[in-house]
């Protein structure tokens, strides 16, 4: 066999994932760039239509394998469910992507309980429950990924945002304590801490013209992040390329946490 080259290291041929929030935006762009390696990819959403219609146009476009799920990470049992749909319609489970995740901009007099519960719930419980989920398989064939969707609003904050910077500063922490956990079963737990990035969840500021400039202000860069720009991170971290990575967190934000 020829020598490896720095490019195959970034494969994924022969991997089975699940993506959750893989129907739209940053979960999207990371269920196409892990089909584009090679990885056949089950996507969970919590809506039937677009995560059908997503995983449709996914195989289409990349000739792999990709298998919709309908599925809420605030349930345990659909959390088990996305699992369970990998290792029996793709035949294993090799990287883990909690990708789901909801946001809500409004000051905290504004902000009720059940506001900042469903934050917690979605964004922090939701990838303590796919990690729980998926942990015993993993564990058993002695390797894995795990990639949580973090923040880079783990490490700085916005006003406005006290839910959202909660439930993300926890994936932070959780993410490095599974990392030491899971080490000596040959599993690597990671980060991915996005900026800005034009997606849905960030509609109502890139249409508001004046929120827009604000928040370019604050980018180094100047610009907001493209979907598929994340998406090849997560094949990074996803790959044989960050073996001797766990524990980290890898911040893609146009330079606004080096401020």
């Amino acid at each position: 066999m020829p020598p490896r080259t720095v490019l195959d290291l970034f494969r994924l041929d022969g991997k089975k994932a699940a993506v959750t929030g893989g129907s739209k935006g940053l979960g999207r762009a990371i269920a196409v760039a892990f089909a584009q390696a090679g990885a056949d990819v089950v996507i969970a959403s919590r809506t039937k239509a677009e995560v059908e219609a997503a995983a449709g146009e996914i195989a289409a476009a990349t000739g792999r394998r990709i298998v919709p799920v309908v599925a809420d990470v605030r349930s345990a049992g659909d959390a088990e469910r996305t699992v369970r749909a990998a290792i029996d319609s793709l035949g294993g489970l090799d990287i883990v992507v909690n990708s789901a995740g909801i946001n809500n901009r409004k000051p905290l007099v504004e902000l009720t309980l059940e506001d900042f519960e469903d934050m917690i719930s979605t964004n922090l419980t939701g990838t303590f429950r796919m990690c729980k989920a998926a942990a015993p398989r993993l564990i058993e064939q002695g390797s894995g990924k795990i990639i949580n969707l973090s923040s880079m609003l783990d490490h700085v904050a916005i006003p406005g945002r006290t839910g959202y910077c909660a439930s993300k500063g926890g994936v932070l922490m959780f993410t490095k304590a599974l990392a030491l956990e899971m080490a000596p079963r040959g599993i690597r737990v990671n980060a991915l801490c996005p900026g800005p990035f034009r997606t849905p969840i960030n509609k109502a500021i890139l249409e508001n013209e004046e929120l827009n400039r604000q928040f370019l202000e604050k980018v180094p860069l100047r610009r907001w992040g493209e979907p598929e720009e994340v998406g090849a991170a997560a094949v990074y971290l996803a790959s044989p390329a960050s073996d001797f990575m766990t524990g980290s967190a890898l911040y893609i934000d146009g330079g606004w946490t080096a401020q």
